[in-house]
């Protein structure tokens, strides 16, 4: 007969295996990811339903992300609402997982994204199609004149029309957010479409006020809250201002590629539209006519190089403009330097080699800026990272602006300091950990063209004028704080442009 301390010990361990079972049960059901049997990226408790999301700041998750990293380390999950997600943070963790790593390649499928039929084009597409319409726009841009001396001529013209219009406000205190967004944009536009676009042109005005608004309104709380629960938030105001502006710039392009195809001459291609539909044409006159080179692929192509080419580089100029008005020391060694080297005339991209001071201003305004935070990719298959098991299809968020601030890499992360481009001669000199534009295969297409704006419109602005605050307004009260989206870009603020004598 079994004594009274076997039946305990008995009903014990049965009840510590069924309270065990509903855990794991539970653990099943909230967290489907979850894997006992495999060392998965350590992170914060989630809550049930909830995950991580009462953690998080909204005005700043990538920064919320970057302090997380500091304690759970470089690879560690996260869980918005009950959705996993892996994390990557810090420069070697990023360069392995980009560069050195094929498993983390893949876009995931936000609800968003479907919605709005963003699967085509470069940006948010993936396999062959993905793989075609980035050689077919590199290779495009390429014979353009991305990079080269025919757009470097398209940039100096553009940047004459900037110049004339902050003249036009004659020192007082205006947004440079407009005039910045056209003139940027119109260089994408020019080559795309064949052709720049007057800034009193109200289609143009709304196309690029729409584009910038969206690209806003999709890193926005509220869409954020709508991927983690789309059965749940899909009223939103946020997603429908978004969906109808969206297709409202659509419905535009499309306006814009039926008249370039109206008066398409194949053999004598005015833009990378005219390119794609003779393209299309010729795979189709050799019996081809299931090919990539679609309606769908053309349209999307389109809007992600002018979203891309828009917002994010106005953006960085408008944050070079507005520190040289914060830091006026700074200011001044930068236009000590264009009057040295350049003097009255035009600044030209050769001329960076010979101004290094003022090339490490703007890759420090670059690194400051950070212009695009996060990455938002999965696993294309299971795989193991820095001894971690990752499962095919989890979501990977590849923290960026982490490589930008990595405590290990730049001398003083939070400081606005362009020595960290600099030798101690005084030098310019390239920081590995510089990744303003991602890294691998996903990396941005338009990464010359853009970097050769940033530097043309910043220093032919900075030959021109002087920034300054607004009267009654310190250097000192002049706010950083970035506004949050699916890019970076400043705080509203004005400044004036002062003419140089």
């Amino acid at each position: 007969m079994a004594s009274m301390e076997d039946i305990f010990l008995q009903s014990t361990s049965t009840a510590t295996l069924l309270g065990t079972f509903v855990i794991l049960l539970l653990l099943f059901l909230f967290f489907p990811s979850f894997s006992p049997l495999k060392k998965e990226p350590p992170g914060p408790r989630p809550l049930p339903l909830l995950g991580n999301f009462l953690q998080f700041d909204s005005k700043s998750p990538h920064n919320t992300l970057y302090e997380l990293s500091k304690k759970y380390g470089p690879v560690f999950t996260v869980y918005f609402g009950p959705k996993k997600m892996v994390v990557l943070a810090g420069y070697k963790t990023i360069k392995q997982a980009l560069i050195n790593h094929d498993a983390f390649q893949g876009k995931e499928p936000l609800p968003i994204i479907n919605d709005l039929k963003l699967t085509h084009g470069i940006v948010f597409n993936d396999g062959d199609s993905w793989k075609e319409m980035r050689h077919f726009a590199l290779t495009t841009l390429k014979y353009f004149g991305m990079g080269k001396r025919a757009n470097e001529e398209k940039i100096i013209e553009e940047s004459q029309y900037l110049i004339n219009i902050f003249k036009e406000k004659e020192g007082k205190a205006f947004d440079t957010s407009q005039p910045l967004s056209y003139a940027v944009s119109n260089i994408i536009s020019s080559i795309v479409y064949g052709n720049r676009f007057e800034y009193d042109d109200q289609e143009f005005r709304s196309m690029v006020h729409r584009a910038s608004k969206n690209t806003q309104l999709m890193g926005s709380p509220s869409i954020q809250l709508y991927n983690s629960f789309p059965r749940l938030f899909g009223w939103l105001g946020a997603r429908k201002q978004l969906m109808e502006s969206a297709f409202a710039n659509r419905k535009q392009i499309t306006q814009l590629i039926k008249g370039l195809q109206e008066t398409l001459n194949p053999q004598m291609c005015r833009g990378l539209v005219d390119s794609f539909l003779a393209r299309k044409m010729q795979l189709e006159a050799s019996g081809i006519m299931n090919s990539h080179y679609h309606k769908n692929n053309l349209q999307l192509t389109v809007v992600n190089l002018f979203t891309a080419g828009t917002d994010t580089t106005s953006s960085t100029i408008r944050y070079g403009l507005l520190f040289m008005a914060k830091y006026p020391k700074i200011q001044d060694q930068v236009q000590e330097e264009l009057d040295r080297v350049v003097g009255s005339r035009q600044v030209r991209a050769e001329d960076r080699k010979s101004l290094p001071y003022t090339d490490a201003v703007i890759h420090e305004t670059q690194r400051m800026a950070k212009a695009v935070p996060v990455l938002a990719r999965c696993a294309s298959r299971d795989t193991t990272f820095q001894g971690y098991f990752i499962k095919k299809g989890t979501p990977v968020v590849v923290l960026l602006s982490s490589a930008l601030q990595d405590e290990d890499v730049w001398e003083n992360t939070n400081t606005f300091n362009p020595g960290h481009f600099l030798d101690k001669k005084g030098n310019f000199r390239q920081r590995d950990a510089f990744l303003p534009f991602s890294a691998g295969s996903r990396t941005c297409v338009g990464e010359s063209l853009a970097r050769m704006e940033i530097f043309l419109f910043f220093t032919s602005l900075l030959q021109h004028f002087r920034f300054t605050p607004p009267p009654g307004v310190t250097e000192d009260e002049l706010d950083l704080t970035p506004v949050m989206g699916f890019a970076l870009s400043p705080p509203p603020h004005k400044l004036c442009a002062i003419i140089r004598v």
